[in-house]
């Protein structure tokens, strides 16, 4: 399996064939439950396009044999509405950390690592932008599986495999399970 990771910049159709919506009439979330959830359902696929557009954009994207398979959110944290106003995540410190919020898989390609390849290619993405650390926000499910819904922002395990280390707790949760603010310091 060949699996490449690149910048979704200039690849909007391919995110839009990762996030967007596989049936009439479901809007979905277009990754903007993060970003601004103020925009309308109609406008989020505009909004998204215009970020595909400019570096660095909105995240990156992972390619199984030369075919988009997977997609993960990674941008600096204040362009994050819902991040900068949380209460239940909160700040390390001051640094411009950029976060990584969210994965999605394409069905058919899961269980193959690629939140894993994905991972590593929003921390070399972010390095490369002059990050000079990534965050994630994962769910700590102490080794269990969790279910596809609410691992959408990764599992503790993912993350300290990928190098990063426990900053802080947080008073959230996704699925039930609480969430960890790991850290990935760069440079």
């Amino acid at each position: 399996m060949d699996v490449e990771v690149r910048s979704a910049v200039g690849r909007y159709d391919d995110f839009a064939t990762v996030v967007g919506p596989r049936k009439e009439g479901v809007r979905g979330c277009w990754c903007m439950s993060y970003r601004d959830s103020r925009v309308s359902a109609e406008d989020r696929p505009g909004f998204m396009a215009d970020l595909c557009t400019t570096d660095p954009g909105p995240g990156v994207l992972a390619y199984v044999d030369g075919e988009v398979a997977g997609w993960c959110s990674v941008a600096p944290r204040s362009t994050y509405r819902r991040l900068m106003n949380a209460r239940t995540i909160p700040f390390v410190d001051d640094l411009d950390a950029w976060s990584a919020v969210c994965f999605v898989v394409r069905a058919g390609y899961r269980r193959r690592g690629l939140m894993h390849r994905l991972l590593a290619g929003a921390v070399e993405h972010a390095a490369a932008h002059g990050a000079p650390a990534v965050e994630g926000y994962p769910v700590d499910t102490g080794g269990e599986r969790v279910d596809v819904i609410s691992g959408y922002v990764g599992t503790v395990a993912l993350f300290e495999r990928a190098g990063f280390v426990r900053a802080a707790p947080t008073t959230g949760v996704s699925g039930g399970v609480p969430r960890v603010v790991m850290r990935h310091a760069l440079g």
